[in-house]
């Protein structure tokens, strides 16, 4: 069932009539602790039980959440029956090989929900994709910002139509992130963890880019080498649309003593409507709902300010596991697919290479790149 607010707009999420599908989550960092299980307990989704590097951290978080059992490794996992789904929470370097693995197992996991990023390059997440559809398994990647509830909002809003033509989509970050330690093995730090909420809402609100534009510099915070810190992006569209995001993770010199102005806005602008946005992350670890604000030429002068008590974290982590649970329930292809989640990974690609090589880059260009078999190391 839609469910809506007073304006009509769906702005939560579409939940499985079946909520007795069993859920193994690989991971017990915050991200499962604070937010993942958190998210699932409220939605009612039925986790079976964890599994971490460390059992002591995996027996520690079930404790606190109630999850009822802590298994030894990610095999021992995938040896329950009642395991139907698997929820990856590991950093990007050990992600593809623990979808291997549950790809080498047939027939026994049905669906897997895998962080973003998917993978740190194009090539191999085709091949973690190509591997998951071959074995018949339903690949949902957390894309968990098309969940928060503005960017929800306003998606519903461009659907009916309200603001007409897009004309121009802008998302402003100032923040300071808390870089995690694998971070520092990376190719890259920000395009591919930061930036890739932003470009993924892009596509979730006008579709595929054309061409792309970028600029990076290091951040004057991060101590360890980085190519990509503050990213500056342009994206094109056919339609004549325009996208734009700063992406400042420096944000001033806030954590050295100055007055700080920290936050996320967006704004939309249409040819017959202005809707303006707030998320509200930055405030973590307090529960600040996001905000939307918006104007059309139907109604001069109004400002429509719907507010809800939701935040994107933790609540917007019970839609993308609801996502793949739906699609198990219906047969049909989750709706953040990893076939989908392919051209995010390509945008970000794209913004990585405009960057660094300093030139324009067609959204084309990365998507006809052959892909080429990955290997990585074990997990669990």
């Amino acid at each position: 069932m839609r469910r809506l607010d007073p304006l009509g707009l769906a702005y939560l999420p579409v939940l499985p009539q079946r909520l007795d599908v069993g859920i193994g989550v690989v991971g017990a960092g915050f991200i499962v602790r604070d937010c993942h299980l958190v998210a699932y307990k409220d939605a009612g989704f039925r986790v079976v039980g964890l599994t971490s590097r460390t059992r002591s951290t995996a027996e520690e978080v079930a404790g606190l959440r109630g999850v009822p059992r802590v298994f030894d490794s990610l095999d021992a996992m995938l040896d329950d029956p009642e395991v139907e789904v698997v929820d990856i929470a590991v950093p990007p370097r050990e992600q593809p090989n623990v979808i291997r693995r549950i790809v080498a197992r047939p027939g026994k996991v049905r669906g897997i929900l895998a962080q973003k990023p998917l993978a740190m390059s194009f090539p191999e997440a085709c091949e973690l994709v190509e591997a998951c559809e071959g074995a018949g398994i339903r690949l949902q990647v957390n894309q968990n910002m098309r969940y928060d509830h503005s960017v929800r909002a306003l998606k519903a809003l461009l659907d009916r139509g309200d603001l007409g033509d897009p004309v121009l989509a802008t998302i402003e970050m100032r923040a300071i992130p808390h870089w995690m330690p694998w971070a520092r093995e990376e190719r890259s730090l920000s395009t591919f963890v930061m930036s890739i909420h932003h470009l993924d809402t892009f596509r979730y609100w006008l579709g595929d880019p054309l061409r792309v534009l970028a600029s990076t510099r290091p951040d004057p915070r991060t101590q360890f080498p980085h190519v990509d810190g503050i990213n500056l992006t342009i994206l094109e569209f056919a339609t004549g649309a325009r996208a734009s995001a700063w992406d400042d993770v420096w944000s001033g010199p806030v954590r050295e003593g100055a007055a700080s102005d920290i936050g996320i806005r967006w704004r939309f602008e249409g040819t017959e409507g202005l809707a303006l946005g707030t998320i509200g992350w930055p405030g973590w670890p307090e529960r600040v709902p996001s905000t939307i604000d918006y104007t059309t030429i139907h109604e001069p002068g109004v400002w429509h300010r719907p507010r809800w008590s939701q935040a994107w974290f933790p609540d917007a982590f019970a839609g993308t596991m609801g996502g793949l649970l739906a699609a198990l329930e219906s047969g049909a292809d989750p709706d953040i697919s990893g076939r989908d989640n392919l051209k995010t990974i390509a945008l970000c690609e794209a913004v990585y290479s405009a960057a660094t090589e300093h030139r324009v880059v067609a959204f084309d260009e990365i998507l006809d790149r052959s892909t080429k078999p990955h290997t990585g190391s074990t997990l669990l």
